[in-house]
């Protein structure tokens, strides 16, 4: 019987051929893995350099930020200081039960007026200004200076800053907030649109949401417009007119800062006063506003455009002269009741209210550059034409009737009288020499009958 085959040799082989292969796929592996490994680290390396020298590096603007944050900090608000110190001084009331009133916008021009009435009364007044550049800021640093000189501080922020909102109410008991802290102006809408957002609806809210935590919760008196009649065609405007047609992006702003308003009173107990401004004008004012430029121009032989409706109708306005809003603004506030909330929680209704500040006589516009050219005595050089639709309306006209019920509002100044106020701040401020008549000086604080 013949002997079985001897294999062992041919399995031994096998298995270090198996073995071979088994090494050699490690090696493979191994290399291949290296491989992916310094190809991922490579491509690494080249993202992290594109974002490095194509974007701003995120943990250095943190970074800055939050230094830049921690530093205001520690420099404004830490531990008192001189900057407590101004703030305290000025807001603390210097007549018995006075108030201490927060005026946004104070180096603006209603509310530097209202800052020194109120000062003047005896009140407490702390100023907010963003000294923004929408009109030349030199003119609200003078308006600044003026109110230092009669120990009013204006803290330099933004409505929008919430933290420095709160601690100025933590710094001191603000009884009353005066907001006139706004962008102004019809036609810039159309150039800066987002900026009529970021002030008049989030500035405001940010200032409702800061009003309501506090303990006790101010009461607010704010300045809408009358710019919120937009499309009206009925005459005088009454506050019981309809609202819902603004024919500007600042309108419609306004405008829903009233339902804002409106909102914070019925959630959170919040009293608010909205007051509808018509056309303010005089010493201080704003040089976006057309009496301002027109006697700008006119005093340097430029040519002013003098709108007409689009069916050749002259453009008016009834202008209303700062001292009457003034006494408007200090009636508000002098019967705004308190507010019912107490950290954001409402305890029972408040006042919510909204009136007409004008002066109740519309003059067409050609008529006050008549004014202008006889205060000036300088002809001014016209260029009638129709009104471009840029959101201006043809005509306001206020009815002041709820305001004069309510807290005795009663305008006394008539458009010649007010002019020549400014006229004479005018060329003061600015150091104009105006070729004068004997018979119409312009320091003359009489009517001019002629105009």
């Amino acid at each position: 019987m013949a002997s079985p085959p001897d294999t062992s040799k041919t399995i031994k082989l096998e298995r270090y051929n198996s073995y071979i292969r088994k090494v050699n796929s490690t090696k493979l592996l191994n290399a291949s893995s290296k491989l992916l490994f310094r190809a991922t680290l490579l491509i690494a390396l080249v993202v992290v350099f594109f974002f490095t020298f194509n974007y701003p590096p995120l943990s250095d603007t943190t970074n800055h930020h939050f230094h830049t944050h921690s530093h205001f900090l520690t420099s404004a608000f830490g531990g008192g200081g001189a900057w407590e110190r101004q703030i305290r001084h000025s807001a603390t009331p210097r007549r018995p039960n006075g108030f201490t009133v927060l005026v946004t916008g104070a180096a603006g021009f209603v509310g530097s007026h209202c800052s020194l009435a109120l000062k003047k009364r005896g009140d407490g007044v702390l100023g907010l200004d963003n000294f923004n550049n929408y009109y030349d800021p030199s003119l609200k640093r003078a308006r600044q200076d003026l109110l230092s000189q009669h120990q009013i501080f204006i803290v330099e922020g933004d409505l929008n800053d919430g933290p420095l909102l709160s601690k100025l109410f933590d710094v001191v008991p603000i009884t009353h907030i005066l907001h006139l802290a706004a962008q102004a102006g019809v036609r810039y809408a159309m150039q800066n649109p987002q900026s009529y957002i970021k002030s008049n609806i989030a500035g405001f809210v940010n200032l409702l949401e800061v009003s309501k935590a506090a303990n006790p919760q101010p009461s607010i008196v704010w300045a809408s417009s009358s710019s919120v009649y937009g499309l009206n065609t009925e005459n005088p405007f009454s506050e019981l007119h309809r609202t819902d047609q603004p024919a500007s992006l600042y309108a419609a702003t306004k405008k829903a800062g009233e339902e804002i308003a409106h909102t914070y009173n019925h959630i959170y107990g919040l009293s608010l006063t909205g007051l509808r401004f018509f056309t303010v004008y005089g010493p201080w004012g704003r040089p976006d506003m057309a009496y301002f430029f027109f006697t700008k121009d006119i005093l340097h032989g430029k040519t002013i455009d003098v709108y007409q409706t689009q069916d050749g109708k002259e453009v008016a306005r009834d202008f209303t002269y700062i001292d009457d809003i003034v006494k408007g603004c200090i009636g508000a506030l002098d019967t705004a009741e308190k507010s019912t909330g107490s950290g954001g929680k409402k305890k029972g209704p408040a006042q919510l209210r909204i009136y007409n500040l004008g002066n109740t006589s519309p003059v067409p516009v050609g008529k006050l550059v008549s004014i202008l050219e006889n205060l000036l005595t300088t002809k001014a050089k016209k260029h009638v034409i129709k009104m471009p639709r840029n959101g201006d309306v043809p005509y306001t006209h206020a009815n002041v009737t709820l305001a004069n019920r309510d807290f005795g509002y009663k305008p006394v100044t008539d458009l010649s009288t007010g002019l020549r106020k400014f006229v004479k701040w005018y060329v003061r401020y600015y150091g104009i020499q105006p070729r004068l008549k004997k018979e119409n000086r312009i320091d003359n604080e009489q009517p001019d009958d002629s105009a």
